[in-house]
């Protein structure tokens, strides 16, 4: 069971706190339980306010928490729901907060922040150096306040040591079946989005998630082509040609992007296409040769290759069984995932 404690705060909206706390609440047990199946909680959720009260909330609607932050003993995962928009007030109100967040960073807590409510870790100083996002409408507020954090308010999701942001409102409830699949695994998570009958987030998989992968790493040149791969990967690619944009021989350029993400640009480029295929494949909106060619391949029978390389199945049968429902029977039909 993993530990997740959500903060309620004066002055957001309160979806910011209920809707994590329904998605942690109901992983492993919503699904199972309409399917008649034994009921597998994942996770113990709390909520707590500064002092144990009740907190007001943007649209008159209170909400009361179970205990307040000096009683929380152990916690996995905590999530700061939004403040209001006047941030300054918002930063004054929630001092003792700070020190809290800090304490459990050290002691290895992952923390997330929600839409306005990333500036309270901005302002416990957890974001300093670090990608951020948030809400559009504060994020050039958040900019002047917080100059050291690199704000990327682009994205829904970031996410560096064990700190994650997300955007706008409803992005909270990206950020929890982000974070259902980090911690309890993809089928699980696509259970619970079944369950609530929401839409696989749109942070789903390596491709569409919160920083191009293998990231953490020192070469600064290495790190802005992969983030040109990320924000373009769809399109054509020449990776002597992206050589080119950081100044390097496609030779070096390709010594030292292995030396820094373990892969060949090649490789890393075919990994970040087929795991936004994985995400299209889930949703079953697009034909297998569609979603063959939102990722950028044109052959569709070298896209099923590369598939089955990278995942270990075939693409009809990802979609089988990662459209939850039809993965019961899939598994217990003794298919080959191979075909």
């Amino acid at each position: 069971m993993i530990d997740v404690t959500v903060v309620l705060v004066e002055g957001g909206m309160p979806s910011t706190a209920v809707a994590p706390v329904e998605v942690f609440s109901t992983a492993g047990v919503l699904w199972n339980s309409m399917r008649g199946l034994q009921p597998e909680p994942q996770f113990r959720v709390r909520t707590v306010s500064q002092d144990g009260k009740k907190v007001s909330t943007a649209v008159n609607l209170n909400l009361e928490p179970c205990c307040r932050l000096d009683e929380v003993d152990v916690t996995d995962l905590i999530i700061v729901s939004a403040v209001g928009t006047d941030l300054e007030a918002a930063c004054r109100a929630n001092a003792p907060l700070y020190p809290w967040l800090r304490d459990w960073h050290e002691r290895g807590a992952r923390i997330a922040g929600v839409c306005a409510g990333v500036a309270l870790l901005a302002e416990a100083g957890l974001l300093n150096g670090r990608p951020a996002t948030t809400h559009w409408g504060v994020v050039d507020a958040c900019r002047h306040r917080y100059p050291d954090v690199h704000w990327q308010p682009e994205r829904f999701l970031t996410e560096s040591d064990n700190l994650l942001c997300s955007g706008g409102v409803y992005a909270s409830v990206d950020l929890s079946l982000y974070l259902v699949e980090k911690l309890c695994g993809h089928t699980v998570a696509i259970q619970t989005a079944r369950a609530l009958l929401l839409e696989t987030p749109r942070v789903w998989q390596v491709g569409y998630a919160a920083d191009p992968p293998a990231a953490n790493h020192e070469d600064r040149l290495v790190r802005r082509a992969q983030q040109w791969l990320f924000e373009h990967y769809t399109g054509p690619v020449r990776i002597s040609d992206l050589a080119e944009t950081v100044a390097m021989s496609p030779r070096n350029f390709a010594r030292r992007f292995k030396l820094a993400t373990g892969e060949t640009p090649t490789d890393y480029l075919h990994r970040l296409r087929i795991n936004a295929a994985r995400h299209l494949l889930e949703n079953e909106q697009q034909t297998i040769q569609q979603v063959s060619q939102a990722v950028g391949y044109e052959d569709l029978a070298f896209f099923r290759r590369l598939f089955k390389r990278y995942v270990g199945s075939s693409p009809k049968y990802y979609r089988e069984v990662f459209t939850v429902g039809a993965s019961e029977n899939v598994a217990t039909s003794g298919r080959s995932p191979h075909r």
